[in-house]
């Protein structure tokens, strides 16, 4: 029997564990129309069905719902990183084919999709639901009530008896901490897609019981996904327009830099394409300086080339984690499709967001008066920890031998769901 079953909701990927008794876990599989897999894409798609429309939509989530877009764009209603709309007061909801669909109900949907995926697997007899929440959710000016009251609606209506919410990093932290050999004072900072939180908890065995005493939290709604939107900003954007000019009578004016924010998220473009705004950038062409960028940005929406640069960036991105130059290559944009990136470049370009990174270090730090030497154990958890800029802020500032990784994308759920099976589970909650 499954004791608590531990939910990573993430704005890029969703893991879920199960507790299978004592300090034993297992990830839950997933299997679509895409294969089998431990973590999920945070996505849906939705389509009509070509005889009945709309009455019967099909939906996918996961890496599932991304090659349905793919092979249907026109067709296809798609939605990625759910989770930064959810503390957002502004956000009642988004229509897909004509019906309104709030949070809660995007979110069940999800989850409703990933039970189905993961077939027997899903626990039936589950007593509780331990589910992440991050210290400062995404957004200019977020409610973490309206969040989770959000959040609470839709694992209701999956039936769950019992839910907690506890932060992520803290599920990072109890995760790692069963490694630990002797008490330890630790701070854990976990990059997300989305966010970059971090706490500071103090861990104790007493009588083999491991025991914590939270010392502070902080976090910044910036990690990874602002990263690729700097890259997109130097690498594509001035390809295709950004800083042109096109006449106006007797004026010469900027192409609006409005078109080129729909570049952050790669399904935008899709969505882009029907837009008032879309038509407006053709016909600017006629009457740009430089007509041929505003005619490759139209190629690249017309022919939905988002994902693909997408990935481009992404590969981009990873390989300058490991050498000091990297290839950008993206053939879509002919020979400005064809780039070498230096790691310099792209640190300067994130120097705003590590600078906001580093801020938030520093605020746990200063609101609970701990010097770094205080700290045992700094464990970096998330994808954004492999970028050597982001881990230069932390060996800068501690002992590097105290600073360990590991469970990227794993340890959040696996830390929740451990956290489940533990008698003491209100003591953890946030």
């Amino acid at each position: 029997m499954a004791r608590a079953l531990g939910l990573d909701f993430g704005t890029t990927n969703t893991v879920m564990a199960l507790s299978t008794g004592g300090s034993d876990t297992q990830s839950m599989t997933f299997t679509s129309s895409v294969g089998i897999t431990d973590t999920m894409r945070t996505a849906l798609s939705f389509m009509k069905d070509p005889v009945v429309g709309a009455q019967a939509l099909k939906v996918e989530a996961g890496q599932a719902a991304i090659r349905q877009f793919i092979d249907n764009p026109g067709d296809c209603r798609f939605l990625q990183s759910i989770k930064t709309f959810a503390a957002s007061a502004l956000f009642q909801g988004t229509l897909i084919f004509a019906r309104r669909h709030a949070f809660d109900d995007l979110m069940e949907i999800f989850l409703r999709r990933l039970k189905t995926y993961a077939g027997d697997e899903w626990p039936g007899d589950v007593s509780r639901v331990i589910a992440g929440r991050p210290v400062q959710f995404a957004g200019a000016s977020p409610d973490p009530a309206l969040a989770l009251e959000r959040y609470n609606a839709a694992l209701t209506r999956l039936g769950f008896p019992e839910i907690h919410y506890v932060y992520e990093p803290v599920a990072a932290a109890y995760y790692f901490a069963q490694t630990l050999k002797s008490d330890a004072t630790v701070l854990v900072a976990d990059f997300g897609g989305g966010t970059t939180d971090y706490s500071l908890i103090r861990f104790e065995r007493k009588a083999g019981q491991l025991s914590a005493t939270p010392i502070g939290h902080s976090g910044v709604g910036i990690a990874g996904d602002h990263f690729d939107s700097r890259m997109i900003s130097h690498l594509v954007a001035p390809e295709i327009g950004k800083g042109t000019y096109f006449k106006s009578f007797d004026k010469l004016l900027e192409v609006p830099s409005g078109y080129y924010a729909n570049f952050a998220r790669w399904n935008q473009l899709s969505i882009f394409k029907t837009t008032r705004e879309f038509t407006d950038l053709k016909s600017l062409v006629r009457s740009a300086i430089e007509p041929e960028k505003l005619e490759l940005f139209i190629d690249l929406v017309e022919h939905d080339e988002g994902y693909p640069l997408y990935q481009a960036i992404s590969a981009t991105k990873m390989a300058l984690s490991g050498a000091d130059e990297a290839e950008f290559h993206f053939p879509p944009l002919g020979s400005a499709g064809h780039k070498t990136v230096r790691r310099t470049d792209f640190e300067e370009w994130i120097a705003p967001d590590l600078a906001r990174i580093e801020g938030a270090l520093d605020e746990v730090l200063e609101k609970t008066n701990t010097a770094p030497d205080a700290i045992d154990k700094v464990f970096l958890t998330g994808g954004t920890s492999f970028v050597p800029a982001v881990r230069r802020i932390f060996t800068r500032r501690f002992d590097e031998t105290k600073i360990e990784s590991g469970g990227e994308l794993l340890s959040i759920a696996h830390g929740l769901a451990l956290i489940g099976e533990s008698d003491d589970v209100g003591e953890w909650a946030a």
